[in-house]
Order: structure tokens, then C-alpha cells, then sequence
């Protein structure tokens, strides 16, 4: 008997979620994300999300993807038919690829064709939905044609729909939030709808996106098992949760009691192996240091391979645009993930690559990818460069892990450590015009230093003359004394009462 292997791919998340600066838009469209994986897929066969999770036939539905097999060619095309409208009808602006594989017993030759077949429908142009005339009222904050008005404010039908149910209901926007921090109950008085409910002492916030490594290759693996695929999806997407919610535990406890006060975290997309969050900004290093850990140890206990995850981590102003925010994140996590694959990081780690993070405080106003951004603020003319990481979780040969930067910025925090922060933002100043001056700061630094602080004297030595700093032109030297101002500014300084 044939069977029909069913395969969707949603696509432009990112532009639908972050398309306003509105945390109660932002949470509404992850939320609505959430659901098309799930309830709404669900719907369309007929089916709950209670039964969706112990069907046999589904493979996948998590992270913006489904395999789901159907026995019956009728009941395959009608979600062929259905499935996309009812997905933009609940989320303009998402649209879907979609394909079908008919197959006898061959299942794994199924997925490799139905693999090939959704790369060609990504490439192919979605007609919008959301386009209007000319003369027609538009929504302020996205230019597209208004629908309806909350409280003064013009919604396009996106944004309707992130607010408001089907009931003309607002929603209550809880159901990620009782996913990450595993309360099924959360009052409303504790979850953050505005962006100045995350914010601390300061307006610096954090922006999240951690990936796991090596799934391309697990899949190659397993993917054309059926079985063996569907267990390791629902492994990985439990893994993700797990970490989440064990990291934000942990982090929260840390910062004594939390049950009375607005939780600092919300979550935008938790699940397969992709975690997005926007954090007050001092609790992200340890927040995404904390779930790594958890990843690599639940992952291998639910899913029982080796996994581990990077990410990166953008610090912005509340003010400034999340898009943007988000885009650098993205680029982040890619830049960690391009050094922890070098072939001398993964020998050292057993062929696995290792865990890391990198991160980048945003001081300007130019929007740029990660790579440019190092080239023109954080590197010297002569090559030297203040773009030091990433940060590994464990120990690696010639890098610092995030115990490390961790423990540096602390250092910097004590009344010692305090007093030299203007000298190393001199000497950077300094090493972009004339190198000579600022080794000769450094030595008057150093006399400065109390003699009885040891520690610090050979903490500065450290981070402005690294072992790399040589007299090869192709090699001149790089230092983490940017990042480490940065991530204490970010941590210790009060511009709110």
C-alpha cells in the first residue's frame, strides 16, 4: 500500500515576529509561531495537540517544520488545500512551503526527495496578503492597511491577530512563558507585555539566539529511519525545553526570590534545538551559560547522542529596533559557531564542536552583520583587534571560557578593579592611534596598582598583551578588554532610580 510523506516549512518568521518593537506584538506573534506547528496543523487533520504528540504518523512538527505521513491520498491533498490558508489566515505575513512524496516501503529515499522538492518551493515567490491600495488608513508602526484600532492605535491584520483571538479577545500571550518556566499558572502581574518590565537598574536588554551544532549531521544519520528520526525530534525538542526552563530556574534562584516580582525573561521561540530570548541584560551570560549545560547533558540523556549548542547574544538599548537586535544575534551565533568548527577545536573536543557564545554590546546606530562591525569598530589600522571571542563553555587551548570572562568582570567591579576601568578605555583609545602610548599607559597603570594586588597586576598584563601578540603582521594581536568593559558596564552600571 503507498503512503504519502507529507513535509511544510514555515517561512519568514523572524520579519512576522519582530516587525514592531511592541513586546505585546513580539510574544503574540511567537505565540502564534507556536501554534502552527501544532494546534493549527493539528486542526487541519482532524486531530489535537493531545493526540498530534503520540501519533506514529508524525514525524516532526517543531521549529517551524513538519513531516507527518498520511495513509490516504484525499486526506493528503486536503491538507495541501487547506493548511496554507488556514496558516495565513491566523499569521499574515507567514507563508508556508509545502510538498508530498508518494512512497511504498522506501522511507528513507522519501525523505531525501522530499527534502529536495521543499528547497525548490522556498525558492519559488509568495503573493503577500497584506497589500492595500494607496488611499487607504494605515497601521503607524508597519505601513501595511489597518483593519482595526486599539485604543487609539491603527492595526494592520498581522498585528490584530498577535493581540487578539478570533473571539476579538485579547490574548493572554502565557502559553511559552508556562513552557520555559514550568508554571502552568503564571498571574499576569508576572509576565513581562512591556519591554520596561524587563528592563533593571539600567535599559540595556539582551538578545538570545542559541542553535545546537552538529543536527545537519544527526539527521544524515537518522533521517531516514522513521522511527529513529521521530524519537530524536521529540527528544531534542524536550532537551530544548528542559534546558530552558532548568537554566531560567537556576539563574532566578541565584538572584534571590522571584515570585513576586515581573519574571525578567520572555521567551520568543523555544523549541527543536532554536531558543530565542529577549533578557534583562545582566542575567544573559549567566542565563545562556547555564542552558547550555543543561543542553548538552539533556540532550545526551533524551536523545542519546553528543550534542552541544552556541550562541550569541546582542545588548541593546530598550529603545533601539528588536529586528535589528535579533539580526545581529543571529550573526553572532554564527561567528561562534565558524571558529568552534575549525578543525583543531573539534579534534581537541572528540570531533564534537564545542559549546561557545559570542556576544557585542551595540553603541551605534549602524545596522551591519557582526563580521563588519568587527572590521570597522573593533579593529585597530594596523590589524590588532579588540574582537576577542567567542567564549567556550569548557576549557579550550588558547581560549577563555565563560567562567573566565565572568570572573575578569568581576574583578573590574571591586574598588580596585573600578579605578582602572577609565585607564583600559584609554589604552584602547590609545592602541588605534599610537601603539607606543598605550604600552607606555599600561606601565604607568601598573604602578598605580597597589602592590599588595598581585592578581590584578597580572590580570592587565594579561588582557592588553595577549600570547598571541606577535611581530607577524598577519598576526598582531587581539584583546578582551573591550568586551569585558562592556559586559561591566552592562552589569553595574544604574541609570534608572
Amino acid at each position: 500500500m503507498s503512503l504519502y510523506l507529507y513535509g511544510a516549512a514555515v517561512q519568514g518568521i523572524q520579519n512576522f515576529i519582530f516587525e514592531t518593537n511592541e513586546l505585546k506584538d513580539i510574544v503574540g506573534a511567537s505565540e502564534l509561531v507556536e501554534k502552527i506547528c501544532t494546534s493549527l496543523f493539528a486542526e487541519t487533520i482532524n486531530s489535537n495537540i493531545s493526540k498530534l504528540k503520540e501519533d506514529p504518523n508524525a514525524i516532526l512538527n517543531a521549529a517551524g517544520n513538519i513531516k507527518y505521513i498520511f495513509k490516504e491520498e484525499d486526506e493528503c491533498r486536503k491538507v495541501v488545500l487547506n493548511f496554507p490558508r488556514k496558516v495565513m489566515g491566523a499569521a499574515p505575513g507567514i507563508t508556508i512551503s509545502q510538498a508530498v512524496v508518494k512512497f511504498d516501503n522506501d522511507f528513507p529515499s522519501a525523505v531525501d526527495e522530499l527534502e529536495d522538492k521543499l528547497r525548490a518551493q522556498r525558492n519559488k515567490p509568495m503573493p503577500s496578503s497584506t497589500i492595500g491600495y494607496i488611499g487607504i488608513q494605515r497601521a503607524r508602526k508597519t505601513g501595511k492597511p489597518a483593519v482595526n484600532i486599539d485604543g487609539g492605535d491603527y492595526l494592520d491584520d498581522a498585528s490584530y491577530k498577535k493581540r487578539f483571538d478570533n473571539d476579538g479577545r485579547k490574548r493572554t500571550t502565557k502559553t511559552l512563558c508556562e513552557k520555559c518556566f514550568g508554571e502552568t499558572h503564571l498571574q499576569d502581574n508576572r509576565i513581562a507585555y512591556d519591554i520596561e518590565d524587563i528592563t533593571g537598574q539600567n535599559s540595556w536588554i539582551a538578545i538570545i539566539h542559541a542553535d545546537g551544532n552538529g543536527l545537519g549531521q544527526v539527521v544524515r544519520e537518522i533521517g531516514r529511519d522513521k522511527e529513529q528520526f521521530r524519537a530524536f525530534s521529540k527528544g531534542l525538542d524536550k532537551s530544548t525545553i528542559e534546558a530552558a526552563r532548568i537554566a531560567f530556574d537556576q539563574i532566578m534562584t541565584i538572584n534571590g526570590s522571584y515570585q513576586e516580582m515581573v519574571i525578567p525573561f520572555r521567551p520568543i521561540v523555544l523549541g527543536g534545538d532554536d531558543l530565542t530570548m529577549i533578557c534583562r541584560g545582566d542575567l544573559a551570560i549567566p542565563f545562556v551559560k547555564a542552558y547550555m549545560e543543561q543542553f548538552e547533558n539533556l540532550t545526551e540523556e533524551n536523545t542519546g547522542r553528543e550534542l552541544t549548542a552556541c550562541a550569541g547574544i546582542a545588548f541593546i538599548k530598550s529603545s533601539y529596533p528588536f529586528y535589528y537586535g535579533y539580526s545581529l544575534a543571529e550573526s553572532l551565533c554564527d561567528a561562534a559557531k565558524k571558529d568552534a568548527k575549525k578543525e583543531d577545536m573539534m579534534a581537541a573536543n572528540d570531533g564534537l564542536v564545542p559549546s561557545c557564545l559570542m556576544f557585542h554590546k551595540v553603541q551605534d546606530s549602524f545596522i551591519e552583520s557582526y563580521k563588519d562591525i568587527a572590521k570597522r569598530e573593533l579593529t585597530t589600522k594596523d590589524g590588532y583587534s579588540f574582537s576577542f571571542g567567542p567564549y567556550y563553555l569548557n576549557e579550550q587551548k588558547d581560549r577563555w571560557n565563560i567562567e573566565k570572562l565572568i570572573y575578569s568582570c568581576n574583578l573590574l567591579s571591586d574598588e580596585d578593579g573600578n579605578a582602572i576601568k577609565t585607564h583600559l578605555r584609554k589604552w584602547i583609545s590609545l592602541m588605534i592611534d599610537n601603539r607606543s602610548a598605550a604600552e607606555q599607559h599600561i606601565f604607568r597603570l601598573l604602578e598605580m596598582i597597589p602592590q599588595k594586588r598581585v592578581d590584578l597586576k597580572r590580570f592587565i598584563l594579561e588582557i592588553t598583551y595577549q600570547s598571541d601578540k606577535t611581530d607577524d603582521p598577519d598576526h598582531p594581536g587581539k584583546s578582551p578588554v573591550y568586551d569585558i568593559l562592556a559586559l561591566n558596564a552592562i552589569n553595574n552600571i544604574e541609570t534608572k532610580q
